[in-house]
């Protein structure tokens, strides 16, 4: 009966060992759930860009770059080609691009890359839009001028010069919209570049200012 005891006080102490030992044991068992990382949480649309003046142009710009490329690629016979291949390069690549910024600054995505000036990324983007697509329009334009009066008897010439009518006008249009855009990418860019300008200025002074009180403070500097 002694031994019995005597074992169920061992193993009534190591048990309460144990349990001290447990609960002063720094890797403690953990019931919390892991929550899985979400990559895409950040990512939301940002309405309020859309209704900004850059969205609003965006997306126009995005929809008449679509649209003139439509129209260049019903053109089926050309004489000169040389013009519409290259309208219909311009039209896509802008269409390509400017979709793609629309959907990064909607989407807020540039903030995921903040290395990147997004905001001169976009200028230089309009910018090369606006020369192009009014380059590109020109020439098209003189290209339908030049040939328009070989195919007025041809029914095929006449469909032809009428699609090329089409995406003549909606590249003008769409080089406005560009011009307009890169007119208001030029205004934000200089005044962020101001602003910027004044900051470093008065990081400066009040840089300049808390020395000269620092070295006020020791004379023993002087």
């Amino acid at each position: 009966m002694r031994n019995a005891e005597e074992t169920d006080g061992f193993d009534g102490e190591a048990s309460n060992t144990s349990m001290i030992s447990g609960a002063s044991s720094p890797y403690q068992p953990t019931t919390e759930p892991v929550h899985a990382r979400n990559v895409l949480g950040g990512i939301r649309c940002d309405t309020e860009y859309l209704r900004s003046h850059f969205g609003i142009l965006k997306v126009i710009e995005v929809a008449l770059a679509l649209i003139s490329f439509i129209c260049i690629e019903t053109i089926m016979m050309c004489s000169p080609c040389g013009g519409i291949y290259f309208f219909e390069f311009v039209s896509c690549s802008a269409f390509v691009v400017t979709g793609v910024l629309l959907l990064i600054f909607s989407l807020n995505l540039h903030t995921k890359v903040p290395h990147i000036n997004w905001n001169l990324t976009d200028l230089v983007n309009t910018v090369i839009s606006t020369f192009f697509f009014l380059l590109a329009s020109i020439v098209l334009a003189a290209v339908n001028q030049s040939g328009a009066g070989a195919n007025v008897t041809s029914v095929k010439g006449s469909r032809k010069s009428g699609a090329e009518i089409a995406a003549v006008v909606f590249g003008f249009l769409v080089t406005g919209v560009y011009a307009f855009n890169c007119y208001l990418a030029v205004r934000r860019w200089r005044r962020g570049e101001g602003q910027a300008g004044q900051l470093a200025s008065s990081e400066y002074m009040r840089a300049r200012t808390a020395s000269r009180g620092e070295v006020e403070a020791r004379p023993e500097l002087q």
